[in-house]
């Protein structure tokens, strides 16, 4: 019986965390200088309970950047495994526009808290750089791509999507961007 209490137990704190992310992702991203007690009170949990998660800002802010980080590298596998390379790539492309629109809303919040001296650092794209080799190598294999495109190119080819203004209806644009980027990546693909 003590064993199921402790896994009941770690599934709530771990549906809290994620309840709290969830919130702070929305609220920060509205404002940079959201309260913490705002968040943990629209969350439904208690300010120990929140601050046991995240006892500061900064380690709020950046783990809502890794977690959205995450979950867009993530993704490229499941689309690989569920939707041809093309279509694995282009649906990839839109979910790392919504993680775009999801940074630059939360940019205000990131710098804050890593621009002051002696702050942490903004943690690396290195598991969104690899999820992009992965669906690249994949779509090379399959000749829909044009060979040698590296994650590098890539991220440069796509990098107006930084651009875009989260506040507008960013949606339209970063859909013509990414089919204009797309259309380019098919250029002299090899057919098999």
């Amino acid at each position: 019986m003590p064993h199921q209490r402790d896994s009941c137990r770690r599934s709530d704190a771990q549906r809290n965390r994620e309840r709290i992310l969830e919130v702070a992702l929305a609220e920060l991203s509205r404002c940079a200088d959201a309260p913490l007690s705002g968040i943990a009170k629209k969350a439904g949990v208690g300010q120990g309970t929140f601050y046991r998660n995240f006892p500061n800002r900064e380690s709020l802010v950046l783990e809502i950047y890794r977690h959205e980080m995450q979950q867009v590298a993530d993704s490229a596998r499941h689309l690989l495994d569920t939707r041809a390379p093309d279509e694995a790539l282009r649906a990839w492309m839109d979910r790392l526009s919504e993680f775009a629109m999801t940074k630059a809303g939360l940019a205000d919040a990131i710098r804050q808290v890593t621009g002051a001296p002696g702050g942490p650092a903004k943690p690396s794209p290195t598991p969104v750089t690899h999820a992009a080799e992965l669906l690249l190598r994949a779509n090379e294999e399959a000749g829909t791509i044009r060979p040698g495109v590296t994650a590098d190119d890539f991220f440069l080819a796509i990098a107006g999507l930084w651009q875009i203004d989260p506040h507008d209806d960013w949606r339209p644009r970063a859909t013509r961007l990414l089919d204009l980027v797309m259309d380019g990546l098919r250029t002299r693909a090899r057919h098999r």
